[in-house]
């Protein structure tokens, strides 16, 4: 079969290799989707400190059922699923606590496990012990239940930070994770959606399909400014910074309004992990500010349950759909920013 394997940074293969089996408590998929995202990016070019090459990507993977391993029950051959990217271990007081997503035992697809840019894959027994198997439902298509994992790690930032009915919200960052936050922000109610971004051309794409109440050019205008305006100097209830960008985080103080709350969704990168925060901001404003850290089993269920029935659509983030020989054109749609969701189906 043919799959994408990392070696090294900046050595990364589309190549044969056996295909796998469905060893006991394990089950195999054939892999219908398998959707791309800025870590793959980052990998490609800088690999990560838990992958041991070599080592197949990929980890917004959704598939169907072709082998069921010794012992496992509940699953057969011709079930459509999706599987968690991110995998507690279940075990320790963390995940006791339903606090799944900052488990310091957590192993991940493609990093710790062969992952979805391959034919087939093999579903851990660790992603079965913790419910991490998901059934797509019906009416969804497998790229779309590609997109639930990076959607997921959207539910469970915005649930933590609270955005409610009549929240005005700033989404920093117009990626399809951007893209994400803005249409969950209206499902859970809130009242106007803005949305910043630096890149021109990033931003117009991203408009134009999830269509925010206001699109703010970052490269063109000051977005401090330009959010005080739209909210009447007030600011905004809750600001998501979507992006690797300390600036972002920085601007997310200055834009929120007295008593906000503010998500730093987006890591920064390695070499450039902090900010200058003005603390006194922080104080006299009594302001909120949360990190954001992947997804739990829940949120992908719930997230499946969203696109199901219509509360947040993905199809039309889906830009790209190309076959597996075609992956690293694919990454590189995304490192460039030409297209919103990359989505490979082999």
């Amino acid at each position: 079969m043919k799959v994408l394997r990392f070696y090294a940074p900046g050595d990364v293969r589309v190549e044969d290799a056996p295909e796998p089996s469905a060893g006991a408590g394990e089950v195999k998929l054939r892999v219908r989707a398998c959707s791309t995202c800025g870590t793959d990016v980052k990998i490609t070019k800088a690999g990560h400190q838990r992958i041991r090459p070599p080592r197949v990507m990929g980890h917004e993977i959704a598939g169907e059922v072709v082998e069921v391993g010794d012992g496992v029950t509940g699953w057969a051959a011709g079930d459509r699923v999706q599987v968690i990217a991110a995998i507690p271990c279940g075990t320790c007081d963390f995940c006791r606590a339903d606090l799944e997503t900052i488990c310091p035992n957590q192993l991940s697809m493609g990093y710790d496990f062969d992952g979805g840019f391959a034919e087939y894959v093999v579903v851990p027994s660790q992603v079965l012990a913790v419910d991490g198997l998901n059934r797509i439902p019906d009416g969804v298509s497998f790229a779309e239940a590609s997109v639930a994992e990076p959607f997921a790690c959207a539910i469970n930032a915005q649930e933590f930070i609270d955005v409610h009915d009549g929240d005005v919200v700033v989404v920093i960052g117009s990626g399809p994770i951007g893209c994400l936050h803005v249409r969950l922000a209206r499902a859970r109610g809130a009242s106007r959606v803005l949305l910043v971004e630096l890149s021109r051309e990033r931003l117009d794409l991203a408009a134009g399909v999830v269509a925010p109440d206001a699109a703010i050019c970052a490269g063109e205008v000051d977005p401090v400014a330009a959010v005080l305006e739209a909210t009447g100097g007030r600011g905004a209830d809750v600001v998501i910074t979507a992006a690797a960008s300390g600036v972002a985080q920085e601007q997310a103080l200055q834009m929120v309004a007295p008593r906000g709350r503010i998500s730093f969704f987006g890591g920064l990168p390695k070499d450039r992990p902090t900010i200058t925060l003005d603390s006194n901001v922080v104080h006299y404003k009594e302001l909120t500010i949360k990190g954001a850290n992947g997804s739990s089993p829940a949120h992908n269920r719930e997230a499946l349950a969203m696109i199901a029935d219509g509360r947040v659509p993905v199809a039309d983030l889906i830009t790209h759909r190309i076959p597996l020989e075609r992956v690293l054109d694919g990454i590189a749609i995304v490192s460039e920013g030409s297209g919103i969701k990359v989505t490979v189906e082999p």
